[in-house]
């Protein structure tokens, strides 16, 4: 099967199997430390004799002190972590003639020994010292002068001032966000930030981080060469948004919302919605600025990728963005957004007074003097916060509170007992998202997610409650528009500006629009095969492999997912939908003249036991004849294909946990070197027979 991918080229790709690895959990002989840019090389070896054709990396940009590889500090610097200090010019002559630096090193590898986890913050803290000793020996170290090489690398790359400029006043600030920084260094505009890149004094530190990237681009460069040598395509991963602490938003305010913060709604796993901390893009300045930053991002990745995937892709059509102080993202909304005018409200038959119940928390005295016992207490912490509505024991929030944060960040020692302080600001904090409205600008409003969970919307009557839920129909049709209109406008430009494959993560997308456009613009989605099922309908049955959208890409897992040893000890009701769905595949009988209670045993004596290699070559062969173009799926899921790539416990071998931020999230590696793995005759075997399904 061939499709026309490249808008640009016009070039024809063949379905293809790939891997998904995080570059720092390559292992070699050479290096057990964390994963380089080079070790690329040999994995790409062994994907060859496997007969993989794709490599697809997480992100790899600089992250600073931060492990999330989403988490950008630069959209366009790569992380100096991944650099191989063995193969900077120079190294050997400083090992051999500088005992300090020799002593260095070789603490550097005693101190980080091979282990199934690696230690972040202590990698990156050792080797950027040993990288600033090799720094030393060059021109540059010395007398903070650029040579031939570094002067026309910089020439090529003129983001990377920006960058290092900033690195720089990071530093200085001991790694705060700038928005600590005093308030001269908070705003620079290009020409300030020119006037610091050219100032003497500080010439030698900006032009270690210009070589540091300079290194990196080469390395990364160099293994992308091999990699398409070996006739493999490489993936990139583009986060789609930054960190509010990044060089971009430092640099180009105009195109963040730095008063809102990207997230999601709430839902059943999440009832509070999820607030990212990361700030949402200005479409309408980017627009205006012909999306000029994307695509140079872009342009920048294409230097290594064939094909990227655009995390979280709903966020082109629409972000769920919540104002920065508050904490959950209940009172988040949608932007971009279709508001309802107050004259709408006044037509439904609501007056001032209703509005303001809609849009606006109402907080009874008796809320707080439930908690302290006392009647004057409770009038005190409220008008701490709050307006009394006349002489009613009810209270509205003063405009000075802005959200959560401003609650949780007042000091009302005086006024309760230590042991109620947090159970008073709970309370106030469950009322500050008590609304069925928010007025989102003045006399416009938009519906809060979890409206109906509001006391403003519980008081309604039958008809109240109905035409309001009109109008939010009435406005969902009309956002539908206004996000397609968008997207499509985004990636006109986006997908035009390079000849890289454009991939996007869209789970759990509901939006009519999303897969038009996506297919508009040859976008492949993502298809996770234990989540691909009918959830409306009885017994949720899973979507037939031979039904998917063959404009997508189908995995077993993602990084943020279990892997599928883990799904399969944990997550028995879908597994064994999934068996009784794919049963020829587990060696059921599925002819017109099986038993059904046969099958049934069979299925059931299946799942009820242990995962073995034997399942998992089965659940990867069921995957390869999914009708997507792409079948990528991470290498620990076909490490299974042999137990003793296996650790002690399941858990121990997936990327992430979201949710939560620990030293185990984003530091996997590899249970063996890439030499071992190319060795393993039996393993290749077993790859090329699932990967011949697939291209079939």
């Amino acid at each position: 099967m061939c499709y026309n991918l490249s808008m640009s080229n016009k070039e024809s790709i063949n379905k293809l199997t790939g891997l998904v690895v995080p570059l720092g959990a390559l292992y070699t002989k050479e290096n057990s430390v964390i994963g380089q840019y080079p070790d690329l090389k040999a994995f790409s070896d062994f994907c060859k004799e496997c007969g993989i054709s794709l490599i697809q990396l997480l992100p790899v940009n600089d992250t600073g002190t931060q492990s999330s590889p989403y988490s950008g500090l630069s959209a366009f610097a790569l992380h100096p972590i991944y650099i191989s200090l063995k193969d900077i010019s120079g190294f050997d002559d400083l090992y051999k003639s500088n005992p300090k630096f020799k002593k260095a090193y070789d603490k550097f590898l005693n101190d980080f020994p091979y282990s199934k986890r690696y230690d972040y913050d202590g990698i990156l803290n050792s080797k950027i010292n040993l990288l600033k000793m090799l720094y030393e020996t060059t021109l540059a170290g010395k007398e903070g002068k650029a040579d031939e090489e570094l002067t026309k690398w910089i020439k090529a790359n003129s983001w990377v001032k920006t960058y290092c400029v900033y690195k720089n006043l990071k530093w200085n600030y001991m790694q705060a966000s700038w928005k600590s920084w005093i308030e001269s260094d908070q705003f620079k505009t290009d020409a300030e930030i020119t006037k610091l890149w050219n100032t003497m004094a500080f010439k030698k530190e900006h032009l270690f981080y210009a070589w540091l990237q300079m290194l990196a681009d080469q390395q990364f460069s160099d293994a992308v060469a091999y990699v398409r040598k070996n006739k493999i395509l490489i993936k990139g991963d583009m986060p789609i948004l930054m960190n509010e602490d990044s060089c971009d938003a430092w640099a180009h305010p105009e195109f963040f919302n730095q008063d809102l913060r990207a997230g999601s709604p709430a839902d059943g796993e999440n009832p509070n919605g999820q607030n990212w901390g990361f700030p949402t893009y200005n479409w309408k300045n980017l627009k205006s600025a012909d999306y000029s930053w994307w695509n140079e991002r872009l342009k920048q990745a294409s230097n290594y990728y064939d094909a990227y995937r655009l995390d979280h892709i709903l966020g082109f059509f629409r972000i769920w963005a919540i104002p920065e102080a508050d904490i959950n993202a209940l009172n988040g909304h949608t932007e971009p957004y279709t508001a309802i005018k107050k004259e709408s409200l006044y037509e439904m038959g609501f007056d001032d007074d209703r509005i303001r119940w809609l849009s606006q928390p109402h907080i009874p005295t008796g809320a707080i003097e439930d908690i302290t016992w006392n009647h004057d207490t409770a009038h005190q912490i409220l008008a701490t916060f709050c307006n009394q509505i006349h002489d009613e024991e009810l209270w509205i929030f003063d405009p000075s509170v802005k959200g959560a944060k401003t609650i949780l960040d007042a000091d009302i020692s005086e006024l309760c007992h230590p042991d109620a302080i947090d159970r008073v600001k709970k309370v106030l904090c469950d009322y500050w998202t008590n609304r069925c409205l928010i007025e989102i600008s003045k006399n416009k409003f938009v519906p809060v997610w979890t409206y109906s969970r509001s006391t403003a919307w519980q008081s309604l009557n039958p008809q109240e409650k109905k035409n309001l839920e009109d109008c939010f129909m009435e406005l969902n049709k009309k956002n539908e528009k206004l996000w397609q209109k968008q997207a499509d406008e985004i990636f006109t430009a986006l997908t035009s500006a390079v000849k890289m494959i454009p991939c996007g993560e869209d789970l759990g997308v509901n939006i009519e629009c999303v897969p038009t456009v996506m297919k508009k613009h040859k976008i492949l989605g993502l298809k996770v095969a234990r989540w691909c099922r009918n959830w409306s309908e009885d017994g949720q049955p899973y979507i037939p492999f031979d039904k998917y959208e063959p404009l997508s890409v189908t995995t077993t897992s993602v990084h943020d997912s279990s892997t599928i040893r883990q799904w399969w000890h944990e997550e028995k009701m879908s597994v064994s939908a999934f068996v009784q769905a794919n049963s020829k595949f587990f060696g059921i009988d599925t002819t017109p003249q099986a038993d059904r209670n046969t099958f049934d045993l069979a299925v059931s004596t299946i799942t009820s036991g242990e995962f073995t290699p034997e399942i998992a070559h089965a659940i990867l062969k069921a995957v390869a004849t999914s009708a997507s173009l792409w079948n990528i799926s991470p290498l620990q899921d076909y490490l299974y294909l042999n137990k003793k790539y296996w650790l002690p416990e399941a858990s121990d071998e997936r990327i992430n946990i979201p949710g939560t931020v620990t030293s185990f999230n984003w530091t996997y590696r590899l249970p063996a070197t890439i030499e071992e793995l190319t060795a393993d005759q039996e393993l290749i075997s077993k790859i090329k027979n699932i990967i011949k399904t697939q291209e079939n």
